[in-house]
């Protein structure tokens, strides 16, 4: 039986598996589920990252990058007479908003080298089907019974695509991030059950209980990682010469010879609440102390791929970490809270009125030069001026990272294992892909000292030039104020990705768009 588990590898983890259909036998519902979930992610990651970052610019890499892409987001319209197509349909439930995937896959090949061949479903004009609604879904927190009709545009979009005849065996999930896991548990739970109860009254896909779920960081980490690693191929075991390759010691094969296959690639991706690194550890982790090792449990997580439970080539060992409060929303919410808490305090100790009145701002050096705002906390206004001093903005942010000096630790003191830099390759998302591309336009590959300048140079250049610049369209296309706005931005990717690389300057970053895992993690849910 096919099947795709995911496991910590310490008894305290977490664990999950999914059976998708269309291996030899039809797998059950926990390995469909993850296959649903990670096709989902790659397919539409990579149809927008084929549309929005590939543009003939980079070298020979990229051009391998860009020959996966086309492999994997068929731009041919899905056959829907093809009686052995399956179809899955994925809901990514964001902070910001819903989005809708739907996948299909022929049967399985029989072959356990391969896995299963998912792509993201095109219409008959060639568009993926894909759709998405705001608000996010925790915004009905206090009336859960709106849930259902909120998502009821999303499911009859997607049925009127998948053919009718598929529905009752087409696996429908609905995975919940960031935004709902701040949520108390009760609010939750309410909202869940309404979609629990609503939804199979109106649709006939295959949705059982177990389809809707509020994910842990750790999977959605997972989910991308696996999603990101799909779409470039890194799971296929081909020989091609230029194809960088890593030794791996399978977890419970210590006496075996290490397996030698493509490397796969690290992923960083900060949304709206959190930031996640996720990435493969290759080789045995040791750990500096006994209470390291305790936390490193909840950190590492082990899963098979493949078809067959009794193959390791397609067992990976993953560290996944999610830093809460550390996403582009989040983090600008708390350095707010700071100036603003910090600010009243030295205005009652040294009887001042620094951003009081708009003729007496406090000059913060995370916005851009001359841009003025305003924060209000417990009915106080305080008014803000920008001066656009990126290092001066960085010094501020550093002390909210919660940062330690303790060896193999990332922010908030978090335990993170080696990165072997001569051999590693990261793709950042969301955040990542936004900042570099619509602010700086830098996205492709990360060099640090051209990002570096060109942050400075936009953090000090006049709000008027930059607002001039956004009107007459110099930005990317779907760039908005709201970012152009904030120099924070920069100087916070920066510190994130020097505290949780550590060796910024030798690692190659490719700031990629979120194809839905972006949440490429859409796709990587169905493999699990």
């Amino acid at each position: 039986m096919g099947r795709i588990s995911i496991s910590c590898l310490f008894p305290a983890s977490w664990h999950f598996s999914i059976s998708p259909i269309g291996c030899p036998r039809m797998l059950n519902t926990t390995l469909r589920q993850i296959v649903v979930i990670g096709l989902l992610a790659a397919a539409f990651f990579l149809l927008y990252y084929s549309v929005v970052v590939i543009r003939n610019k980079y070298g020979y890499r990229d051009r391998k990058l860009h020959r996966y892409l086309a492999r994997v987001t068929d731009t041919e319209a899905t056959d829907t007479n093809n009686p052995n197509l399956n179809y899955g349909i994925m809901v990514d439930c964001g902070s910001s908003g819903s989005r809708i995937f739907v996948y299909c896959w022929p049967r399985h090949n029989g072959n356990p080298h391969d896995l299963l061949d998912i792509k993201q479903m095109r219409d008959k004009t060639r568009k993926p089907v894909v759709m998405k609604i705001k608000p996010g879904i925790s915004e009905f927190a206090t009336s859960p019974e709106k849930v259902s009709d909120y998502i009821f545009p999303l499911l009859s979009f997607a049925a009127e695509h998948v053919p009718r005849a598929k529905h009752k065996e087409t696996p429908l999930y609905i995975l919940c991030t960031a935004g709902m896991r701040i949520l108390p548990e009760s609010q939750q739970k309410a909202i869940l059950e309404d979609l629990l109860t609503d939804i199979p009254v109106h649709f006939d896909f295959l949705f059982s209980d177990s389809h809707a779920e509020v994910i842990s960081g750790k999977q959605e980490g997972v989910y991308a990682w696996i999603g990101i690693n799909f779409v470039l191929g890194r799971f296929e075991h081909t020989d091609d010469e230029d194809d960088a390759v890593v030794e791996v010691h399978i977890p419970g094969s210590e006496n075996k010879e290490a397996i030698v296959r493509k490397r796969t690639v690290g992923i960083l991706d900060m949304g709206g609440v959190s930031t996640q690194i996720a990435y493969e550890v290759p080789k045995t982790v040791s750990f500096a102390s006994s209470q390291q090792e305790e936390v490193a449990k909840n950190l590492l997580a082990e899963f098979n791929l493949g078809c067959d439970a009794h193959q390791t080539e397609h067992v990976y060992r993953v560290y996944v970490a999610t830093f809460l409060g550390f996403g582009g929303n989040a983090a600008r919410q708390r350095y707010t809270d700071s100036i603003f808490t910090n600010t009243m305090f030295r205005n009652r100790l040294l009887g001042k009125q620094t951003g009081m009145m708009s003729d007496t701002p406090y000059l913060d050096p995370c916005l851009p030069l001359d841009v003025e705002d305003e924060i209000q906390q417990n009915g106080q206004k305080m008014h803000l001026r920008g001066i656009g001093d990126f290092n001066l903005c960085r010094e501020v942010i550093q002390s909210l990272m919660n940062k330690t000096n303790e060896t193999q630790t990332s922010l908030n003191g978090v335990y993170q294992p080696p990165v072997h830099f001569e051999n590693s390759e990261f793709y950042g998302f969301s955040e990542f892909y936004y900042c570099t591309e619509d602010v700086l336009r830098m996205g492709g590959e990360y060099n640090a000292a051209k990002f570096l300048k060109a942050a400075k140079d936009y953090c000090a250049t006049k709000w008027s030039v930059l607002r001039e610049r956004f009107d007459h369209h110099l930005y990317a296309s779907h760039a908005d104020l709201h970012r152009l706005n904030r120099s924070i931005n920069p100087s916070r990717l920066q510190l994130i990705l020097l505290d949780t690389i550590k060796r910024i300057l030798d690692l190659h970053i490719s700031a990629l768009s979120q194809l839905g895992c972006m949440k490429c993690f859409t796709v990587a849910s169905l493999f699990l």
